[in-house]
């Protein structure tokens, strides 16, 4: 029994690196079955056919050589990586919404505090309390979808109605995720040489691999929490970095805080840069 587990594990360490078990030969004059009768019928839908079942299973599996192979030209194994990303996550944002029923967001007792005070004359701790105010804002301005109390005019009214449009399609659970991590992933490989469209590429499969485990967390909790854990992320992408680059796992590890530092970083950013938009509408209202 130990030497057949070992040998097994053997196997899947060849299969890891190889993507196939070089010593398997095709089938030849397979008795036709039941299976014949549905046979290429799903051959042209994306998250149905051979490409997205291999895509799914290697991204679970293998995931760091599969990103690997796919950045040394294995494209036809494969769904592209935009498509994975948009398929995965479409999926996950179908499930989350059967799964998790809709919850009125926590009311407020004074819409005021919500207000931006733009007081040139007041001191340090109310410069503070302003400067957290406008974060909040620029965050609140994010998800007016889950806020309808914030919802006082024609504009907040149609910037709610399309968030929440393209929040049922999944799109901000890609789209945001997906830009940050991959400047962040540019930055944190700069020195491995990997081009901009390499490590897009890499970042949409990062996502489409969290994406499933982000599902795995929906699906156990039946529904209540979707949350994985940035510990959890941050051991999936040093398995991802190890594979991709052949890198020890020091540093692997190393490479996947950089990244999310880096993400990190970005995220603040983006959020800044939605306040000082905030700031300015004030500031035009004001005028």
């Amino acid at each position: 029994m130990a030497a057949m587990l070992k040998t097994r594990l053997r196997a899947f360490a060849i299969w890891q690196k190889l993507g196939y078990l070089p010593w398997h030969k095709p089938v030849a004059g397979r008795k036709k079955g039941s299976r014949d009768f549905y046979k290429g019928a799903f051959d042209s839908i994306p998250f149905l056919n051979d490409d997205a079942k291999r895509t799914f299973v290697h991204l679970l599996l293998r995931p760091g050589y599969m990103i690997r192979d796919y950045l040394r030209g294995s494209h036809e194994r494969y769904l592209a990586p935009l498509t994975s990303l948009i398929i995965f996550y479409a999926f996950f944002a179908l499930v989350s919404a059967v799964l998790q029923p809709i919850q009125r967001p926590p009311e407020f007792e004074d819409l005021d505090e919500l207000e931006i005070p733009l007081d040139p004359e007041k001191d340090n701790m109310s410069l503070l309390q302003n400067v957290y105010s406008v974060v909040r804002q620029g965050f609140y301005y994010l998800n007016l979808d889950k806020y309808p109390e914030l919802v006082d005019t024609r504009g907040k009214s149609a910037l709610a109605a399309l968030e929440g449009a393209l929040r049922n399609q999944g799109i901000p659970l890609f789209i945001g995720h997906f830009f940050l991590l991959w400047f962040a992933m540019s930055l944190s490989l700069k020195r491995f040489r990997l081009g901009m469209p390499a490590t897009a590429a890499a970042s949409a499969y990062v996502l489409c691999q969290f994406s499933f485990f982000m599902l795995f967390a929906l699906l156990l909790s039946f529904g209540e929490s979707r949350s994985v854990g940035a510990a959890l992320l941050l051991l999936l992408l040093t398995v991802d970095y190890r594979q991709m680059l052949g890198v020890s796992w020091g540093k692997g590890v190393r490479l996947a805080l950089r990244t999310g530092v880096w993400f990190v970083i970005f995220f603040g950013l983006a959020l800044l840069a939605v306040s000082a938009l905030v700031v300015l509408v004030a500031w035009q209202k004001g005028a």
